[in-house]
């Protein structure tokens, strides 16, 4: 398993863990059709490179695009 997604850390940072595995199955998706990565990818699996995109804030949801609540907002069930 990827080390980073064993902390909560990720999972807040985008809003949950729905919010956080769409976005990895759309980044993940554009990388196997041929988008380039934005973080050194040298010796990465693509689920690698898409987890330190996300951490680095490289990638992330449209919040405003999508009507949904920010992390910072979004309330806790």
């Amino acid at each position: 398993m990827i080390d980073p997604l064993k902390s909560d850390d990720i999972i807040n940072k985008v809003g949950g863990r729905f919010r956080l595995t769409s976005l990895i199955q759309k980044r993940w998706l554009e990388l196997l059709q041929g988008a380039r990565p934005m973080v050194d990818a040298a010796g990465k699996s693509e689920m690698e490179v898409v987890i330190e995109e996300i951490l680095q804030g490289k990638v992330g949801i449209d919040y405003k695009a999508t009507g949904l609540d920010a992390p910072e907002t979004a309330s806790r069930v």
